[in-house]
């Protein structure tokens, strides 16, 4: 790059904002502490064009413009280099350092920081420390040798001398000793606290205009050029919203990756998918799907009975995934979940059963989904279970629940039952997820829930609604209960806001889907006895009819009441009259009658082999035994 810039003040125009800050304060800071986006690569104005140049050869060329002759680079790994390996950085080099060690102890190193921080000839240099946070095994308890290094470093931030150079900039500043460290604490707090002498700066994640200015930069690896073809202009912008939260590093890599699939410019969405998940196949992307979705028009209601109105609007909802409009409204919409389900209303009324329907449509198997009891996450600490402990927790190498599975395999359907049970702090985290799909967990990993169907479960407003209500009465209720619960309760309405108008709310069983309920487990347990002992099972109508009657009868605790009333009525009593028979396989049994007194259910069963052979046997209490 030529030396030839404007004066300070003109200088460095469109370099990042923490290059700008670096020159500007080179005349009263003598170290700096530069954290965060480290690894990534940087946008760098040469002269008409841009490039991209990882942060060492950036922090380079932005110095030695100011009149540096060499940099020092020193990590624990590779010891003590030059930079740049030419001639005239390694003489300027040996001008400072005279005959110096390649791999330094902690103590020579102090030796090389106050040749460069403090010269004896003026000559501009810095001393860069990469991999600065592995010096220390702890910053909040050194060892001797460690303790020892970081006060030489502190004395020297305040006694270090500024340097006159001929040139661009001949006012004097200091040659600068520049840590990078994973994260500010990483090194000892007493070090930079109260210390004028050294300027900490954090790089942050590229903004969209930096992703933008790369995805341009990268369309000539497909020959395109966005300046004259609207087209390609449009593919890098779309390319640009895609990375949200991608570094240029990662963009780089990504374009290498559609270049070895063959993926056009304007297919790179896809590519940067398969980067972020680290997979290749996309469940949503199957053409199948389409079918089995408008498929479950049919089959979800005859397996969720009694709520037209939550299953249409549900099935809405997956198709709006599938065909990857979810949050199409938006200005950014890519990278938000693929769907998001708020299911409420009384309990047993088939919340996790339409939850389990929508599972078996996407991939096949209804038992894919990912259930977390949130009554479970009651206790505001019971957080690091879903992403992992902080650093320095038991347990932190392991990960979290939630996002290792995701991590594992993004195409899920996630149930949060009972969300309402949580700690307002656990709600936190589903604030991000629902705003960019995306949640980093305790190890500093990112996880991306963009093709992930969220589901969440809710009481919330039961107490409310009785049977009989209209629907249009039960679901003001119960969204007017919700709303009041995230708004006054949590003080949490933010939440609410992302949610939008995915609230289903579900009515109550009504007595028609009660009775096809009821025909339904009826049926299982008939099924369960032949397949566990090879009997077959009958009922006679008027046993049918009195149990229907017992177990819809109060529709109050919906679907699970149902089952409920029939394990206690039929099941129960059933069990123990197969004990006093113990039949062989192959016979069949008729239930002929049925008998309640207070809580004691009791069945007469007619039993007949293949042979023609009848025996029968009632269930009541043994000592009632014929």
């Amino acid at each position: 790059m030529s030396t030839d810039q404007p004066t300070l003040g003109g200088r460095l125009m469109g370099w990042p904002p923490f290059i700008r800050e670096l020159d500007a304060t080179l005349s009263v800071h003598s170290q700096y502490v530069l954290s965060g986006n480290l690894y990534d690569s940087f946008l760098f104005p040469n002269d008409d064009e841009i490039a991209l140049l990882p942060l060492r050869e950036l922090l380079w060329e932005a110095l030695q413009s100011s009149g540096l002759s060499c940099m020092l680079v020193y990590d624990l790994v590779d010891g003590l280099r030059i930079f740049p390996e030419d001639d005239d950085a390694l003489a300027a080099a040996e001008k400072l350092l005279g005959k110096w060690d390649a791999k330094p102890s902690l103590e020579g190193l102090t030796k090389h920081l106050a040749a460069v921080a403090r010269p004896a000839e003026q000559i501009r240099a810095a001393f860069l420390i990469e991999g600065a946070s592995r010096i220390a095994a702890s910053p909040t308890d050194l060892q001797p040798a460690e303790r020892d290094f970081f006060r030489f470093c502190e004395k020297l931030s305040r006694t270090a001398r500024p340097v006159r150079a001929p040139g661009v900039r001949p006012k004097p500043f200091y040659n600068p000793i520049l840590w990078l460290v994973e994260r500010p604490g990483d090194l000892p707090p007493w070090l930079v606290a109260e210390n004028d002498a050294i300027r900490e700066l954090t790089l942050p994640r590229p903004h969209l205009g930096d992703r933008q200015v790369t995805a341009r930069l990268l369309a000539r690896a497909f020959a395109a050029d966005p300046e004259t073809d609207h087209s390609a202009a449009e593919a890098c912008d779309a390319f640009a919203e895609q990375a949200d939260g991608l570094t240029l590093q990662s963009m780089i890599e990504v374009t290498r990756l559609a270049k070895e699939r063959n993926v056009d410019l304007a297919d790179l969405p896809d590519a940067v998918r398969t980067y972020k998940l680290g997979v290749l196949d996309n469940p949503w992307s199957r053409g199948h799907l389409r079918r089995r979705v408008l498929d479950g028009e049919r089959r979800v209601p005859e397996r969720v009975l009694g709520q037209p109105q939550a299953v249409t609007k549900t099935l809405d909802i997956l198709k709006r995934a599938v065909l990857g409009l979810s949050g199409a409204q938006a200005t950014k919409s890519g990278a938000r979940p693929r769907g998001v389900l708020f299911f409420a209303g009384p309990t047993g009324t088939g919340k996790t059963e339409l939850a389990k329907s929508i599972t078996e449509l996407v991939f096949g198997d209804d038992s894919a989904y990912l259930r977390f009891d949130m009554s479970e996450f009651s206790a505001e600490g019971a957080g690091d279970r879903l992403i992992g402990s902080p650093p320095g927790y038991i347990g932190h190498e392991a990960g979290g629940e939630l996002t290792n599975a995701v991590r594992e395999d993004p195409f899920r359907v996630i149930l949060f039952d009972e969300i309402e049970k949580a700690h307002p702090r656990i709600l936190d985290k589903f604030l991000q997820i629902l705003e960019d799909g995306r949640l980093t967990d305790g190890r500093g990993h990112t996880v991306h829930f963009s093709e992930s169907i969220l589901i969440f479960t809710s009481n919330l407003g039961s107490s409310q609604v009785v049977p009989g209500l209209g629907y249009a009465e039960i679901e003001h209720r119960i969204k007017s209960a919700i709303s009041d619960h995230f708004t006054s309760t949590l003080n949490r309405p933010e939440l609410l806001n992302r949610l939008g108008d995915n609230v289903i709310v579900f009515n109550f069983i009504g007595p028609e889907a009660a009775s096809k309920i009821f025909d339904l487990q009826l049926a299982n347990i008939c099924r369960r006895v032949t397949e566990e002992h090879r009997l077959s099972l009958a009922v006679k109508s008027e046993v049918m009819g009195t149990l229907r009657e017992w177990c819809t009868g109060e529709l109050d605790k919906g679907g699970r009441g149902i089952g409920m009333a029939l394990e206690s009525h039929f099941v129960n009593p059933l069990a123990r009259a197969l004990f006093e028979l113990d039949l062989p396989p192959g016979q069949q049994i008729t239930v002929r009658s049925i008998r309640r007194e207070g809580s004691i259910v009791e069945l007469e069963l007619h039993s007949e082999d293949s042979a023609g052979s009848a025996d029968s046997a009632g269930s009541g209490p043994p000592d009632e035994q014929p």
